[in-house]
């Protein structure tokens, strides 16, 4: 009996312990939104940890996080740079819900004590050739007329050039200008610069971050072979109305932003326009008083809460360039984009952002001829318009399965419509139109990657992206014959498709995989590779884009560009995460890319086909980039060592030759000190190698003219002078009354007027006719002064 009496024990024992194995055992979920505490905007990149474990997670670009914990209760940290650390206790003893607000840090502890937790960092995350800035860290940057800019912030990275001053575009590890993805609240922008590209078209007063991805792409992310630029604007102040703005000499801005319902929806509204054709109207006379140079642009964004499950955001973009010469030259280019995104919580582990939008881009050119007006004679003149419009739509979930797994899996399809261009030639009351056939097509692609972090020192990240190209009808197709490479095809044959017909069909496997390894908490490495498929081609055959570029889809006869990048890549983080630096290399082949024979005719050629080219290229460098976020004195260094090369059968004795923007060596010095808690300074540096040009070598002289000539038919002989610049810029806060702000920023840019050449041409000597003279064209070889006024309430 006994013996049974204490068997019967020990079971009952059993069974009273099998509660607490199952508590011990038991995991559950906490999920949430992370805000700024001031004014209610979702937070990106925001770190959630376990203090002491490896346990942790980052919130999405929505602000999301989930996050997997045994049963019980358990300390959570969030941490950013620049924001109070928050650490709180949970009791699980089920799936919770926490939404927290972080309190920013007061603008001294900002620039100087401040640390967040590294898990935002660089060296954890598993993406490589990854940069992110937010607007704080633009704004220290030296300004270009006292104004912030987008664009210029990103030059300052390593791997990121231009052509040179006004360039109208960025190339991004090799690639033109074209093959990076612009996305504006998710909607592409086709053409992101003001004043013929001396300003991005975003209003620093409406970004809430930005990310450029550079290599090891996520399968979210296609339709371009060289970066993804992502911009995401605020949401709107939901605690209290907020106004901004600034007062500059080329053109002011203002921003409004405040709730609806408190806490619960909020909007902003942000307006920009230039105004430097006002004055100079006083200093212009005959055919030039009438000279009009301006741009505006409206952003603005609402959001609404519906619950705690459901949000949704509809924002908008328009904006506009204006330049004219009178009455005989008017150019007017522009971008529209409108989108409409729905936050769902399915669950305390599945997320769902889903996304329509609108995008279109179109220019018009004008050529008027009044001089003979007055004499009866009939007017003369040529216009000529051209546009480009998306529709798209594109559902991402995003699967939290535990803290070391997470899934991300999404479609998305783009319909474009181009109008490659409209031409009226004006005799009198005569009207000759030449119109290009509209073109049609259909992107769509199915996505899915793994995330896995089994714990501190390993991490990799793999999926693929399976995307589906169809040009559609009404429109013809043109076949041509092979014939001599690097000259103009021959027609042989064409058909017609009705509406919606199928005309061409390509299908893409594009793998995309990312891994890291932590030896220690400060060192790191990383690899990745990347395929990427691109099906929209800009041709342009000068040296930088302009506004009038044409855009065309894959057909037939130009296939879609296909790149391959491999990347590697080590990344340090001091102790105290007062410094970071990365060194990274890489690799990229590309296929199909699109070249010119020689006097190619891209304007209103409906056999433009035959003009065009199949190219291979490649790239390869070393990227070095050091940084220091923590201190009176911040800043980065960045070098890049590359190479870009191009081999087209037909050009340049169909060997390897260099792309245009090639540069062998990109260095930018970017500082910020604070001199006191209302001055800083901050001055930036750099120094390139010149860009490749084509130069005659030889003459020919035929009935008295003077014929210069390429002895060797190679492409990009040559290079400009290398270029260097000198940016300045002061900053002076006033005291605060009540809750007013406002800062005077005086800039400098181009400190010691260096002129830079943006290309060389040749001309006859005036003083000698049997000589030519090389001729250096500097967009910019002054010094620019600038003076802005920015204000906040």
């Amino acid at each position: 009996m006994k013996k049974k009496a204490s068997m019967y024990m020990s079971v009952l024992c059993l069974l009273l312990e099998i509660p607490s194995i199952y508590a011990q055992q038991a995991r559950y979920t906490v999920s949430g939104y992370v805000r700024d505490k001031k004014n209610g905007e979702t937070l990106i990149g925001i770190s959630i940890g376990k203090p002491g474990t490896s346990i942790g997670t980052v919130t999405n670009q929505y602000g999301f996080y989930s996050l997997t914990l045994p049963a019980g209760d358990q300390e959570l940290q969030f941490s950013y740079i620049g924001y109070n650390t928050f650490k709180t206790t949970v009791h699980l003893q089920q799936h919770a819900k926490l939404d927290v607000s972080l309190e920013p840090a007061s603008s001294q502890l900002n620039e100087v004590t401040v640390k967040g937790s590294s898990a935002e960092k660089s060296i954890n995350s598993l993406n490589t050739s990854v940069n992110r800035l937010d607007i704080q860290q633009m704004k220290k940057l030296p300004t270009f007329l006292g104004e912030v800019d987008v664009l210029r912030a990103i030059q300052t990275l390593p791997g990121v050039q231009t052509v040179g001053d006004g360039a109208s575009g960025f190339n991004v590890r090799g690639g033109n200008s074209d093959e990076n993805l612009i996305l504006l609240d998710e909607a592409p922008v086709y053409n992101a610069t003001h004043m013929l590209g001396f300003f991005s078209v975003f209003n620093p007063d409406a970004v809430k971050s930005l990310d450029l991805i550079k290599g090891g792409f996520p399968a979210a992310y296609g339709g371009r072979t060289s970066s993804v630029l992502d911009i995401r604007m605020k949401d709107g102040n939901n605690q209290q109305f907020n106004m901004n703005g600034g007062i500059g000499n080329i053109f002011s801005r203002l921003s409004v932003e405040a709730p609806i319902v408190k806490d619960k929806s909020s909007f902003i509204v942000a307006a920009r326009r230039s105004y430097i054709d006002v004055l100079m109207k006083p200093f212009t006379s005959g055919d030039m008083k009438d000279t009009k140079l301006n741009f505006y642009d409206l952003t603005a964004k609402a959001n609404f809460k519906f619950n705690d499950n459901n949000t949704l955001f509809l924002s908008g973009y328009l904006g506009r360039d204006v330049f004219g010469l009178g009455n005989d030259i008017n150019m007017s280019w522009g971008n529209a984009t409108a989108t409409l995104r729905w936050n769902h919580v399915f669950n305390n582990k599945l997320f769902l952002n889903l996304s329509t939008y609108y995008s279109k881009y179109d220019y018009s050119l004008r050529f008027t001829n009044l001089s003979n007006k007055s004499s009866n004679e009939p007017e003369q003149g040529y216009d000529w318009t051209s546009n480009i419009i998306n529709y798209g739509l594109k559902p991402s979930f995003t699967w939290f399965i535990n803290a070391h797994n997470t899934i991300h899996f999404g479609a998305q399809g783009v319909y474009y419509t181009i109008k490659p261009g409209t031409g009226v030639g004006i005799q009198g009351d005569t009207r000759n139109v030449k119109q290009l056939a509209d073109q049609h097509a259909l992107e769509s692609a199915v996505y899915i990657d793994h995330e896995y972090k089994p714990d501190t020192h390993f991490g990799i990240q793999y999926g693929a992206r399976v995307s589906v190209y169809q040009l559609l009808g009404a429109g013809t197709a043109y076949y041509y014959a092979d014939t001599t490479p690097g000259v103009r095809k021959r027609l042989i044959a064409q058909k017609n498709y009705g509406d919606w017909a199928f005309m061409k069909r390509y299908l893409y496997f594009e793998p995309r995989i990312s891994m890291r390894y932590a030896f220690t908490a400060e060192h790191a490495v990383k690899l990745a590779y990347s395929r990427t498929t691109q099906f929209m081609h800009q041709l342009s055959n000068t040296a930088s884009p302009t506004p009038l570029d044409i855009w065309t889809p894959s057909t037939n006869n130009i296939q879609p560009m296909v790149a391959d990048q491999y990347t590697a890549g080590y990344f340090y983080n001091a102790p105290n995460d007062k410094y970071e630096f990365s060194a990274e290399v890489f690799y990229k082949w590309i296929d199909h890319q699109v070249d010119y024979i020689d006097n190619a005719n891209l304007q209103l050629n409906p056999q433009i086909e035959a003009d065009l080219l199949p190219s291979k290229g490649r790239a390869y460098g070393l990227e070095l980039f050091a940084k220091k976020d923590i201190g009176n004195t911040t800043g980065w260094i960045s070098y890049t060592l590359s190479r870009t090369e191009r081999r087209t059968p037909g050009i340049s004795l169909s060997e390897w030759f260099l792309n245009r923007y090639d540069r062998t060596h990109n260095v930018n010095v970017t500082a910020t000190h604070k001199v006191s808690k209302r001055v800083s300074v901050s001055g930036n540096f750099v120094f390139a190698s010149g860009t490749p040009a084509t130069f005659a070598d030889n003459r020919l002289e035929f009935q008295g003219w003077d014929i210069p000539y390429n002895s060797t038919d190679k492409r990009n002989g040559y290079r400009l002078a290398p270029y260097n610049r000198l940016d300045l810029s002061l900053t002076l806060r006033g005291k605060q009354l009540h809750r007013w702000k406002g800062e005077w920023v005086f800039s400098v840019y181009n400190v010691y007027a260096r002129r830079n050449a943006y290309t060389v041409y040749f001309r006859q000597d005036p003083d000698d006719p049997t000589k030519k003279e090389a001729v250096r064209l500097s967009i910019i070889g002054t010094i620019i002064p600038g003076i802005t006024y920015n204000f906040s309430f």
